[in-house]
């Protein structure tokens, strides 16, 4: 009985909880939940909704924790040389997708296989700020370590 009255309440909640919600909320929450599956699946490009005046930040002290101030910035200088070091590209494994108003947090597992066929694993927290169905705004928390050492350890011809 007990068991039943704690399931109903959490159900009770998560009811709830999703009714606060605003539709654009949902909206933005549905538009990043859809672009990670995609990218799980392959059958996606999740950058895609990046705009083009994009603000992305990686936190801490790596050589690569910076501001990158567009969208072509951020891709030729951490997407782009990152993948040409993996064999196997990154696949994405969301643990759980928040939404705060215009801001969107995933909380995400990437798992590859470098060039040199070792594993590169990182966990990752985007938070992700929404606006008319594109991102536009990022700032992200990852395993600066990992992340360094991969970029670090493979060389590739530019």
């Amino acid at each position: 009985m007990k068991l039943l009255l704690i399931s109903l309440f959490m159900i009770s909640f998560s009811i709830a909880s999703a009714q606060n919600y605003s539709e654009a909320e949902l909206a933005n929450k549905e538009i990043i939940t859809n672009a990670f599956h995609d990218w799980q699946e392959g059958t996606g490009n999740f950058f895609d909704l990046l705009t083009d005046d994009l603000h992305w930040e990686i936190t801490g002290s790596t050589p690569y924790s910076r501001v990158y101030n567009s969208k072509k910035e951020f891709l030729d200088q951490v997407i782009i040389p990152l993948n040409k070091k993996l064999k196997v590209k990154i696949k994405p494994t969301v643990r759980n997708i928040f939404v705060d108003g215009d801001m969107v947090i995933a909380l995400w597992d990437g798992e590859a296989t470098a060039l040199d066929g070792k594993p590169y694993r990182s966990s990752y927290s985007w938070y992700m700020k929404v606006k008319d169905g594109k991102i536009t705004e990022v700032v992200a928390f990852l395993d600066g370590i990992e992340f360094s050492d991969i970029m670090e350890r493979i060389p590739v011809e530019e």
